[in-house]
């Protein structure tokens, strides 16, 4: 009977291993090796660690970086600040089909693909677009107003394609904290904004760690919305990425820029939870 358990568990364990194994650690080992190597001749390498140093050396390539995470940081709290509010409002201030036709509306852009989401943002900010004619007709503007390709746009887009992935672990962390706390808390004598900050969000801190570490990684890893709205001169870090191993061929320094974008998505997430005082099996459960 034991080995008939163990061998089930087997069994269900391989299809994670073989996913974990093929898809994410050979694939990254490969790189490493790639990035930890120059190359001295036609087909010849050797071991070094010249990539790290052009990228720290390299003015363009470390500003690209710090430009990408930064915006990467700014497109999470943006989407915090809007979905959270949406979250609560669908978690606790509305109830039976309200409740599902508000959340069906937060699902809806993601039933096509980011492409086409991101057309329609170009249809809307372009110099001939919707906005722009409005504003004309309405005689706020004189003449066509260009919005593309631009920071503003690109985080209307980042922010856009990321709110499902904040909102999802909100209203499932804010349905979980019962209603009967919120009362007693309006019964205690406390304001909105006091029963805010001492209960709710205290109770959300997990979707709010877990749904901000997805928005990040997703804006970091983002290549093309930034592309695509922020035009030829975006300055992603991905797009340089993009750059490195498919136009320039320079696998080498693509490995090095692939392994600079994970070092720092994965300490700018531990600093997250260190702040938080979470820890990844809390905020993933």
């Amino acid at each position: 009977m034991a080995s008939n358990a163990r061998l089930g568990f087997i069994l269900l364990l391989t299809p994670l291993l073989l996913w974990l194994s093929l898809l994410i650690i050979i694939p990254h080992v490969d790189m490493l090796m790639l990035s930890l190597r120059e190359r001295v001749g036609v087909g010849e390498y050797e071991p070094s660690i010249a990539q790290y140093t052009t990228i720290l050396t390299e003015p363009l390539y470390m500003r690209t970086f710090l430009r990408t995470a930064v915006m990467s940081i700014l497109a999470t709290l943006i989407t915090l600040l809007i979905a959270f509010p949406v979250s609560y409002y669908i978690a606790k201030m509305v109830r039976g089909r309200a409740r599902s036709v508000l959340f069906l509306l937060c699902l809806v852009p993601f039933w096509v693909s980011e492409l086409v989401r991101t057309f329609g943002w170009m249809i809307l900010l372009r110099e001939t677009g919707v906005i722009s004619q409005f504003l004309q007709w309405s005689g706020i503007v004189s003449g066509p107003v260009e919005m593309l390709y631009n920071d503003a746009a690109i985080m209307t887009g980042l922010v856009y394609t990321s709110m499902l992935f904040m909102v999802v672990p909100l209203v499932t962390t804010l349905d979980s904290l019962d209603d009967a706390i919120i009362e007693a808390g309006y019964d205690l004598g406390g304001s909105s904004w006091s029963v805010m900050r001492e209960i709710v969000i205290p109770h959300a801190v997990p979707g709010i760690v877990s749904g901000c570490i997805v928005v990040f990684m997703l804006s970091l890893g983002n290549y093309l919305t930034p592309t695509m709205l922020g035009g030829k001169d975006s300055l992603w870090f991905t797009e340089m990425i993009y750059s490195q191993f498919i136009v320039r061929f320079n696998w080498e320094l693509g490995a090095a820029f692939g392994f600079m974008l994970l070092a720092a998505s994965s300490f700018i997430i531990w600093a997250m939870l260190r702040l938080t005082g979470q820890t990844l099996e809390r905020t993933m459960g």
